[in-house]
């Protein structure tokens, strides 16, 4: 399995600009992380094909939101939002049409 995690930068609201680059830098570490510390295990395990990509990003409380963007099995997509729970990320909702919506 091959694991990609992408820090989003644009947000729903933004930023000075001297903090926002702050917290791009912040979610640039927190993506690095995840991909190469905490999911780690993740990496071949499986099929070669199979792929695993969260997208990280603020909501407006300035809190890091995950969403898997891909299909994954249920066993992978609960252990990330166990594992992202963990690190204190919450989950990044959407509607049916794409747009994001959180609560919290």
């Amino acid at each position: 399995m091959t694991v990609t995690v992408l820090p989003i930068f644009e947000t729903d609201f933004k930023p000075e600009k001297a903090l926002a680059k702050v917290m791009n830098d912040r979610l640039k570490r927190a993506a690095t992380e995840l991909q190469d510390v905490h999911l780690k295990t993740l990496s071949g395990r499986g099929f070669s094909s199979d792929d695993l990509v969260i997208y990280l990003s603020y909501n407006p409380k300035f809190k890091i939101r995950f969403r898997i963007v891909n299909d994954v099995p249920a066993d992978i997509e609960y252990h990330v939002a166990e594992l992202c729970g963990r690190l204190g990320y919450i989950l990044w909702k959407a509607n049916a049409i794409g747009v994001s919506q959180e609560k919290g």
